[in-house]
């Protein structure tokens, strides 16, 4: 069990720094759009400088609905997706496995995983074309929240048993 606190804390803090650079990416990229800072105009790309340089962070189309459907949902959704996984990360490295707190934590990520990019992808459907590709990783997330769901379900009858252990101790 030893192995698996490491690893887990590890992808923890990995996971963590992920969803922080999402979602500050994703924070950065929309402040300079509505400020009109650190962009720069070519051939009706947007091109978002690092700040203080003229240097090139992130290329765009220079469109408000590509910057809202391809750029700001994809990211801030992903900076979601890893800040949910690093919780599920967490989960293996306490002390105490089966508890109420991290089952929520499961529960939380696959129910995201489940609904929320096939609800987002059938949104944005409705503003920008879809690629065949977005539809592996809609399955991608269903695997993976599935997967999750029955570690979930193991983890509920786990802290049953533990419960009910408790009773007769």
């Amino acid at each position: 069990m030893q192995k698996t606190m490491i690893i887990s804390k590890i992808l923890y803090f990995i996971t963590r720094i992920l969803a922080g650079l999402y979602i500050v990416t994703g924070i950065y990229g929309a402040l300079s759009w509505l400020t009109n800072t650190h962009l720069q105009f070519k051939n009706e790309q947007t091109i978002i400088t690092y700040p203080f340089t003229e240097k090139a962070f992130l290329i765009l189309d220079s469109n408000t609905t590509y910057l809202i459907f391809s750029f700001l949902i994809p990211v801030f959704g992903y900076g979601l997706f890893f800040w949910l996984l690093s919780n599920v990360f967490k989960v293996f490295y306490q002390d105490k496995l089966f508890t109420s707190e991290n089952i929520v934590h499961l529960r939380r990520f696959y129910l995201v995983n489940i609904f929320l990019p096939t609800v987002l992808t059938i949104f944005t459907s409705f503003f920008i074309p879809i690629e065949h590709e977005m539809f592996v990783i809609i399955i991608l997330h269903l695997v993976l929240g599935v997967f999750v769901f029955f570690m979930s379900e193991i983890f509920n009858q786990g802290l049953h048993l533990q419960n009910e252990q408790d009773l007769y101790i």
